[in-house]
């Protein structure tokens, strides 16, 4: 499980060892035989060599990154990345130490942190109606008694075990800022002392369909000042169609965007000047609006970037998982 003792054991490494040996051998192996992948950069000139970047790619599969790491680690003078994952993969023991030596940073949405801290309590994770009960209290859209009411015991018994709803909604509010901290010390430390890109799907869930995007990326690359290069990723979704991570044969193409920097022509009329904390709800409900319309323009220049098949379509993902099983 992922809590905030697990996040600070985290480690990075400017050149992950973990990652180098897959790309030299399994995968150097894997794309070749039996069917081959031919794997393409288009604009890797654009990829700033002389600081840290935010990639934004969108997300067609559960691999869709790695062909792209391997191809620049065999492009050689490319900095290395770190990615941001979901809290979720972390509670396998082995999967999480594979995510930790790849040199992945974790990333515990507010329904991950919910869950787990009922999961803590009850040692199982909540049903979908006490989930949405309590995180309809949680963003205040519920008050204490009426997510009593629609979540039913066990929600009022998580309530009274953390001191009744006003000190389980500071507490909880304080749990998820001190996890939030340390994702950004994380990619801070990426981005700067260890000289790596780090890289992002902003669309969240996977779909073959680019979607909206959210505003995470934007309120880090905001706080940290950092630009966002964006990449469209064509293909491995017809070499990784499930969930074993052979590759199947064929070609993958990601297209490389210009970087849009935050003082920029497409980003600039979006900046937040005033200083703010990244996931907190000051930043959506004071700034959302202007991080939601800086994310906007970012998706849009993914979805130049894409053939047909992978651009925007109106509509929810039908690949998009729901209820609890989203974070456990």
């Amino acid at each position: 499980m992922l809590d905030l003792k697990r996040l600070r054991r985290i480690r990075l490494h400017r050149r992950p060892a973990a990652q180098i040996f897959l790309a030299d051998v399994p995968m150097r192996i894997d794309f070749r035989f039996p069917r081959k992948t031919h794997i393409e950069l288009v604009g890797v000139e654009n990829i700033p060599r002389d600081r840290g970047v935010f990639f934004a790619m969108n997300h067609t599969d559960r691999y869709n990154y790695w062909p792209f790491q391997y191809q620049m680690h065999r492009e050689g003078g490319l900095r290395y990345t770190a990615t941001w994952v979901k809290g979720k993969y972390y509670e396998n023991r082995l999967l999480g130490a594979f995510m930790d030596a790849t040199n992945n940073i974790p990333l515990p949405s507010r329904g991950y942190v919910l869950t787990t801290l009922f999961r803590t309590l009850w040692g199982r994770v909540p049903s979908d109606a006490e989930y949405d009960a309590l995180r309809g209290f949680i963003d205040g859209r519920l008050s204490g008694d009426l997510a009593l009411q629609q979540g039913g015991a066990a929600v009022g018994r998580w309530l009274e075990s953390l001191g009744g709803p006003a000190s389980a909604l500071a507490g909880f509010d304080a749990h998820f800022a001190e996890m939030m901290a340390e994702v950004t010390r994380l990619t801070r430390e990426a981005l700067t002392e260890l000289e790596l890109n780090v890289l992002v799907f902003p669309q969240g869930t996977r779909s073959t369909r680019l979607l909206r995007g959210h505003t995470g990326l934007m309120q880090m690359a905001q706080r940290l000042d950092v630009p966002i290069v964006p990449v469209g990723c064509n293909g491995s979704d017809l070499v990784y169609p499930g969930s074993s991570p052979f590759s199947r044969g064929g070609h993958v193409v990601y297209r490389i965007g210009a970087p849009l920097r935050l003082d920029g022509p497409e980003l600039g009329a979006h900046r937040v000047r005033e200083p703010f904390v990244p996931f907190s709800d000051e930043a959506t409900t004071r700034h959302g609006a202007k991080l939601q319309a800086a994310t906007d323009v970012v998706m849009a220049h993914i979805n130049m970037l894409l053939d047909p098949p992978y651009r925007y379509e109106e509509g929810p993902s039908t690949e998009a998982t729901a209820g609890v099983s989203r974070f456990v």
